[in-house]
């Protein structure tokens, strides 16, 4: 007879909320077991008690290096690492102040890549493991208003492809999730840092600052749907590196890939060296 196989364990990330608390449902509806990395511990209490010894919560911001190592070490054996915590920023390149810019990359490059390499070492250690890394549509492409955004996002997304290349021969498997549109609670005003007006950017940023928080909960997409295609792609032989989530997301990055494309044929008009 078989061996019964062995939960999983997750450690998530903003785990208390949107696609973080999509991603914990999920993974405790098939069996596993879930460390919660939130900042407010407490907001975990109903789930600790629907599901008794198998979540965790840790208390981390992702920003605070000695937090993260003793998450890591709190946690012990970590299978999947998610990488889910996050904001958004609205605001031209010229309203985003320096300390915003900086925070962004806190958050959602420093902070995740920060515990990718500290959980690397255990999973490198076994062989196995998996580390998906919650970007977006946005951080393969970007438009006025999200630019800081975007960078915070694109960043990850290129460090997490070297890394993808890197460990992959270790039994490591890295996902990068691009979603659109989803009920996250991302475009909730009260949860968006937006910049100071600039009237000269009313035609191009304007319309991101009025129309995002006015698609709060209107979206289509479903969370749980995702997360639902994430447990889906873990693991499977030969998964994608990059999950779009949503037609949305879809449309777009197709779109951007075939502006790039259309890039590359205009500058070898000009330039017949180039080709």
């Amino acid at each position: 007879m078989n061996e019964p196989q062995q939960r999983r364990r997750w450690l998530i990330t903003g785990a208390n909320s949107g696609f973080g608390a999509a991603f914990t449902e999920a993974a405790l509806a098939a069996g596993d077991e879930v460390v919660a990395a939130v900042r407010r511990p407490e907001s975990m209490a109903d789930i600790v008690s629907a599901h008794p010894g198998r979540v965790r919560v840790v208390a981390l911001d992702v920003r605070d290096a000695a937090a993260a190592e003793q998450a890591v070490r709190d946690a012990g054996r970590i299978d999947v690492l998610v990488n889910n915590a996050g904001f958004g920023i609205v605001g031209a390149i010229e309203e985003t102040t320096e300390a915003d810019l900086r925070d962004a990359m806190e958050v959602m490059f420093f902070g995740p890549l920060r515990l990718t390499r500290l959980v690397l070492r255990q999973m490198r250690e076994r062989r196995s493991g998996a580390i998906v890394q919650v970007s977006s549509m946005g951080g393969f492409l970007s438009f006025a208003g999200v630019g800081s955004y975007s960078a915070a996002k694109g960043a990850l997304e290129l460090a997490s492809e070297a890394l993808a290349a890197e460990v992959a021969p270790l039994g490591i498997q890295v996902l990068i999730v691009e979603p659109g549109s989803f009920r996250t609670g991302f475009a909730n005003p009260g949860a968006l840092s937006v910049g100071a007006e600039i009237s000269d950017y009313a035609d191009t940023v304007g319309p991101i600052r009025s129309n995002l928080p006015a698609s709060d909960q209107q979206q289509e997409g479903d969370p749980r749907k995702a997360a639902d295609a994430v447990l889906a792609t873990l693991g499977m032989p030969g998964a994608p590196l990059r999950l779009a989530l949503g037609a949305d997301a879809v449309a777009a990055i197709r779109g951007k890939l075939s502006a790039v494309a259309a890039d590359l044929d205009t500058a070898a008009r000009f330039d017949t060296a180039l080709v």
